[in-house]
């Protein structure tokens, strides 16, 4: 398994940021001012993500996606983890909004993120369409953080 930093042709991986993020347009607000990483297992790709620095030590993790046929066997957990240890001593903290839904918000809970604040009306404002997880609207973001400063994590990833 690799973890790889994409620095150009981000939106090479538009098909797989799209499954977190819908909304191409709204993508295009963090694409290039974001570090983006992509995981690999057996060269074959499994998961990407962008992260944004937010300024004063806190980053946003963005567009977390694993294609549907690898999820839920730790591909998205492993680069979250990794995310910790490689920002931990540049960033203080990490936040990441998600929706309101029964799938993702014990996903971020299950990485050691916590409830931060929510911003309502986010999805109903900031879209052309309505989005939908699992049957049901999502209208606020909701936001979980994660501090960076302490101890290590046990589990690193490796990223060779």
């Amino acid at each position: 398994m690799s973890i790889r930093q994409i620095i150009s042709c981000k939106k090479d991986f538009l098909d797989l940021l799209l499954l977190a993020d819908e909304q191409e347009s709204m993508i295009d607000r963090y694409l290039e001012r974001g570090e983006m990483f992509a995981l690999y297992d057996k060269n074959i790709l499994k998961t990407t993500c962008v992260v944004t620095d937010e300024g004063d030590g806190i980053s946003e993790l963005k567009s977390l996606a694993t294609y549907p046929q690898y999820q839920r066997q730790g591909y998205g957990k492993r680069l979250v983890l990794f995310l910790f240890e490689h920002y931990r001593g540049r960033q203080h903290t990490m936040f990441v909004g998600t929706g309101d839904s029964p799938q993702t918000v014990p996903f971020y809970e299950d990485c050691g993120f916590t409830y931060s604040h929510r911003v309502k009306n986010f999805f109903t404002d900031n879209y052309d369409h309505p989005i939908f997880d699992e049957g049901r609207q999502l209208v606020d973001m909701v936001y979980f953080r994660k501090e960076l400063t302490g101890n290590k994590l046990v589990t690193k990833p490796d990223t060779k």
